[in-house]
């Protein structure tokens, strides 16, 4: 399984260049059941917030609606657990709280490969990153 981070669902949505094109071409392997994959029920947020602020809110209502009926996605749950561990990832990698959310998410449900654009990841030792492009 790999988890996605939200910017994967943002490239998807709001990018018309390479990095786009890979999103999608992901989330039709995922759809299609060729490839398993997760995020955090964070990244609800963070695309609603970013494309309410690059486009309006019933375009974030639409790509929210779609980002959540993508089948074979499997939101991870954000508690009390997480968010030590994320404290912990945070404190020790100089990360922000957002991403330390995504990567405790992951790391706590086993998950050892992301991907994101996001090269505040490859300073982990406990995950590797994997860019959009490497797919």
């Amino acid at each position: 399984m790999i988890y996605l981070d939200a910017n994967v669902f943002l490239n998807a949505i709001l990018n018309r260049e390479k990095e786009g094109e890979k999103a999608r071409d992901l989330i039709q392997k995922i759809e299609k059941g060729d490839m398993t994959a997760c995020t955090s029920a964070l990244s609800f947020d963070e695309v609603f917030w970013s494309v309410k602020k690059h486009r309006d809110f019933e375009k974030a209502l639409k790509a929210t609606k779609a980002f959540l009926e993508i089948p074979n996605l499997i939101f991870l749950d954000v508690n009390d657990k997480i968010i030590w561990l994320a404290y912990n990832l945070a404190e020790k990698y100089r990360i922000d709280p957002r991403d330390a959310i995504h990567l405790a998410c992951a790391l706590n449900h086993g998950v050892f490969a992301l991907v994101s654009e996001d090269k505040d990841f490859d300073k982990v030792k406990e995950i590797k990153r994997k860019s959009l492009l490497e797919f």
